[in-house]
């Protein structure tokens, strides 16, 4: 049996960074039609410029009014607004922020209403979103609140890595004041529950980082591994979850053979874990948000303010960020069926 192609939803990021060239220059490979649907919320206008500028032609635009109305095998674009608006590659502006949140706010609101069937977002500029409608730190943050979920868990996946963070994108001196041991026990049991229901790996082995140097290094370079990071890992143990640790960061990630081991990493804080990780995939990683009922991709990177309009963006990380967000639905559905209908236990008699 065939599968229906899925339905990407995309939000447009800051039309001012290399989103529309992304979008642009990845749908322009008629295979990618062939996989999926795409269905972006923005303004033809915005598409039109960048086509012109980056002289990418012939494109199978189809643009429309709703969602409903999207065609296989089209890079369908849902108008969000039809005023003019300036465009000022390379420069982040109020005004790009303030679309970037149009682009994203119709998106969930049709993702809710189940017009597509998995989110890809492109980057946004964190400082100029905000408004009085967007007063979140970054797209985690806002994902979770609209779907009410406390407890959102930001990963950064490859086929060979995977890394995922107890705390987001808070200053580093707020770090030590936000880890307890009952927050990394919930951080680890969300991966855990990621790694089984979206990656389908049967028994997940994961490691833990320590918040300090040397991991504490018994204590004389900090005592948050004994009081807060161990407890919370034997805790996890005791529920029958693979979780080891805590590991030195450098000392892990140095180690391949090492981190090779697991399946994922449990980092205690943005750069501990997204530099290692974007220093061996940059070009390739992709950003999942796990533990919300609805699957939402992006790319690794930012807007790249600096490259944009020059037609030299690498599309590999927001192409992965469509395949990922794909196979996750797919993985779903087949975790769903499967726990649905489990084979029946054989009674056994000696």
């Amino acid at each position: 049996m065939k599968k229906n192609k899925i339905r990407v939803g995309i939000s447009l990021g800051d039309y001012n960074g290399i989103g529309p060239e992304l979008i642009l220059k990845t749908f322009s490979d008629s295979r990618m039609l062939e996989f999926c649907t795409p269905i972006v919320f923005a303004s033809g206008r915005i598409f039109s410029y960048y086509s012109n500028m980056l002289k990418i032609g012939d494109l199978p635009i189809n643009l429309i009014n709703h969602a409903d109305d999207a065609q296989k095998k089209k890079i369908n674009i849902v108008s969000v607004w039809r005023e003019e608006t300036k465009i000022q590659p390379g420069q982040p502006t109020l005004e790009s922020g303030k679309y970037a949140y149009l682009s994203l706010k119709h998106a969930v609101d049709n993702l809710a209403n189940n017009k597509f069937d998995v989110l890809v977002t492109a980057p946004v500029n964190k400082k100029f979103i905000q408004s009085k409608n967007f007063d979140f730190k970054g797209h985690t943050e806002f994902l979770a609140s609209y779907a009410n979920e406390d407890n959102p868990l930001m990963m950064m996946v490859t086929e060979n890595l995977k890394v995922a963070l107890v705390t987001v994108h808070e200053p580093l001196k707020e770090v030590p004041k936000i880890i307890s041991k009952d927050l990394i026990v919930k951080k680890i049991e969300a991966l855990h529950h990621s790694l089984i229901t979206d990656f389908l790996v049967k028994k997940p082995k994961i490691a833990v980082l320590g918040l300090n140097p040397h991991a504490g290094d018994g204590g004389l370079l900090g005592d948050e591994e004994d009081k807060i990071i161990r407890p919370a890992i034997q805790e996890v143990k005791e529920k029958d979850i693979l979780a080891f640790g805590p590991y030195p960061a450098d000392g892990l990630f140095g180690n391949a053979r090492l981190l090779h081991e697991f399946d994922a990493v449990l980092a205690m804080y943005h750069d501990q874990g997204l530099t290692p990780f974007k220093a061996l995939y940059f070009s390739e990683g992709v950003n999942f948000t796990a533990n919300l009922p609805i699957v939402r991709t992006s790319p690794d990177h930012g807007p790249a303010y600096e490259i944009t309009g020059k037609g030299i963006a690498d599309i590999t990380s927001f192409r992965n960020a469509v395949y990922l967000a794909c196979d996750i639905f797919h993985n779903r559905k087949f975790y769903k069926e499967l726990s649905a209908n489990p084979l029946p236990k054989a009674n056994i008699k000696e």
